[in-house]
């Protein structure tokens, strides 16, 4: 078993910011003994009944480099592992599934057409450490710090996403080419959020939206007691930023906040006046391990509970899968493993998608093509990554694509231009020939993947071996997960691997990616670092988001022209090559008998909360 710390929560350590592995997490809820009632207003009412805590101990992870426990600013999965178990939005995705439920939200009513909202918050809520109940004033707080604080990095998930009405002003901006330009930003305090009382909160958005509670639950949503940070207008803050965001966290989920040792360890323990299920487990704990064998030994230690298995020490062979329920989840059995035991199994095919990104600004189209050419994403699957996922055509992943896995494979097969399944070298060798190269002016360009990802090197490497017949010379570069995100938003990147993994389970989450004025590095906080612009079809997909936007109703007549520009930001993407799409993940964990844990859904095991786990 790991080591417990046993310093108190309101302790202050001494921690910073490091790598990470991921790009996204959400508010979830795991376990919840839950009625549902539709009303006939088209809202939903949900009670709660609480249970006590159980067998007790402590339920040990392993998790890798967080970055920071601020709701709003983190970005990666890392710390979204732990956010998750701290912070409770209105609504949620119980144990990772995709359909939305209430959390905070006691229930909701809608406007008929869809642009108003109206939450009633559960009462008798608390907050951790004493910071009192919960109520809809810490919720216009909290958002208004996702949409003016200088720290979030998710502003746009409501400005712009969800759209909640706002003003906004011009600002004249110097670029670092000395040029100026001009950019709208929000004018702090003028969100359209409103505590009509304490336990009603209403908020009004410029269009409808057909995704607004699933976005609703996700942690950048959350709440915190009013003015706990100063970092907005109007509120001085009860502690410093760096406080509540590294050491003292305050939340009102199942789990209050231990300890966070950069590198080293973070850990939770149960939160007794919480809302809804109280947690069995006394303590989760993670364990911060970037080695891929050095996680493995962990877990083979038995010091983790419930754990991935990298793909170094992966053997398909040893899976025996009982049975796969209707959401498409194989449960069963693995091993035996090196420590003679055979664990349980899960597998499922979540919402992700994992790429290599290209700077158009700096790695030439036909080198962009040649590598779409050479890589083939099934050899990929099968060689490297061992069957663990499906080859990628699209960013989009298969269980969202519109018309579902079916259709996603269809236009793959009739439509991707640089082979469906192989490698065409020829191809790849002819693009750069007609561009000018040849054995005697090779291209160069580097690839730069993050540190411990002994798969990316891998892909990579094949990669550069293929390309190296194109007249291509691809150097690999290793950098920490932050460092990575950091020279990206910089434009500092030629080519880069990435993964994505869902906000929400909508195409418009993963293709914003794609939406050529949102890659720009010159800009503050690019969603992705690929500077793509000034081609026929880079304009292809401006006007493919545009009809998106514009389109944003939740009726079939807008979802069907929403599914139309999907198609055309992905085919957009095809002629540039601005990601080039390597492979969805199928999600799998393992777990020793004395743990009993709920199956994740196709969220995550990152939106999964423990406060149903039990530990025998």
């Amino acid at each position: 078993m790991s080591e417990k710390s046993n310093m108190s929560r309101r302790s202050f350590l001494k921690t910073t910011g490091g790598a990470a592995t991921g790009v996204a997490m959400a508010g979830t809820a795991a376990g919840q003994d839950t009625t549902t009632q539709e009303g006939d207003d088209g809202g939903q009412q949900t009670t709660t009944q609480d249970s006590g805590g159980g067998e007790g101990g402590t339920l040990n992870l392993i998790n890798s480099t967080m970055t920071t426990l601020d709701p709003i600013k983190a970005t990666d999965t890392a710390s979204g592992r732990v956010i998750q178990q701290v912070f409770d939005p209105l609504m949620n995705y119980p144990d990772g599934a995709i359909e939305v439920q209430t959390l905070l939200a006691q229930g909701y009513e809608t406007s008929d057409d869809f642009t108003t909202y109206t939450f009633n918050i559960k009462q008798g809520a608390q907050f951790h450490d004493d910071y009192g109940e919960v109520t809809a004033q810490d919720f216009v707080y909290s958002w208004e710090r996702l949409a003016a604080s200088e720290e979030s990095r998710r502003a746009y998930f409501i400005l712009e996403s969800i759209g909640i009405q706002h003003e906004t002003e011009t600002v004249t901006e110097t670029t670092g080419e000395g040029d100026t330009q001009e950019r709208e930003t929000y004018v702090p305090g003028t969100l359209a959020v409103e505590a009509v009382d304490d336990y009603t909160l209403e908020v009004n958005l410029a269009e409808p939206f057909h995704a607004t509670l699933p976005m609703l639950a996700y942690t950048a949503f959350a709440a915190l007691p009013e003015g706990i940070v100063g970092d907005i207008e109007g509120y001085d803050g009860e502690m410093e930023y760096q406080q509540f965001a590294t050491s003292n966290p305050i939340g009102a989920g199942p789990f209050q906040f231990e300890t966070w040792q950069s590198n080293d360890e973070a850990e939770v323990s149960r939160f007794d006046d919480y809302h809804g299920q109280v947690a069995s487990v006394d303590a989760v704990n993670w364990r911060i391990i970037e080695d891929d064998n050095a996680r493995y030994t962990y877990a083979m230690n038995r010091n983790a509970d419930y754990f991935p298995i990298p793909t170094p020490f992966y053997d398909p062979n040893l899976v025996n899968v009982e049975e796969t329920d209707d959401l498409g989840r194989e449960t069963g059995t693995y091993g035996p493993v090196r420590n003679g035991a055979t664990v349980n199994y899960l597998a499922v095919a979540t919402i992700n998608a994992f790429y290599m990104g290209f700077n158009t600004a700096q790695v030439e189209k036909p080198a962009r093509q040649a590598a779409a050419y050479a890589m083939n994403q099934q050899q990929v699957i099968e060689q490297i990554f061992k069957g663990r996922g499906q080859a990628a055509y699209h960013f989009t992943p298969p269980n969202i694509y519109p018309g579902g896995p079916d259709e996603y494979t269809t236009h793959a097969e009739n439509n991707y231009p640089y082979g469906y399944n192989t490698t065409q070298l020829d191809q790849a060798r002819q693009v750069m020939e007609d561009a000018g190269y040849g054995p005697n002016n090779q291209y160069q360009f580097t690839f730069t993947i993050y540190e411990g990802s002994d798969t990316w090197q891998q892909v990579g490497q094949l990669l550069r071996d293929q390309l190296a017949s194109a007249h291509i010379n691809m150097s690999i570069e290793s950098a920490p997960f932050s460092t990575l995100l950091q020279r990206g938003r910089e434009g500092n990147l030629q080519s880069y691997s990435l993964g994505w993994v869902m906000d929400w389970p909508a195409p418009d989450n993963f293709l914003q990616l794609l939406n050529p004025p949102q890659t720009d590095t010159s800009q503050p906080a690019p969603i992705s670092y690929v500077n793509w612009s000034d081609t026929e079809a880079a304009q292809q997909a401006i006007s493919a988001w545009e009809q998106i936007q514009n389109n944003p109703a939740p009726t079939d007549q807008a979802e069907q022209a929403r599914n139309e520009g999907y198609v055309q930001i992905e085919e957009a993407n095809w002629e540039d090559v601005a990601f080039l799409p390597v492979y969805h993940e199928t999600d799998e964990r393992f777990w020793y008998d004395n743990v009993d844990i709920q199956a994740f859904g196709g969220a995550g095991p990152s939106r999964q909360m423990y406060n149903a786990t039990d530990l025998g």
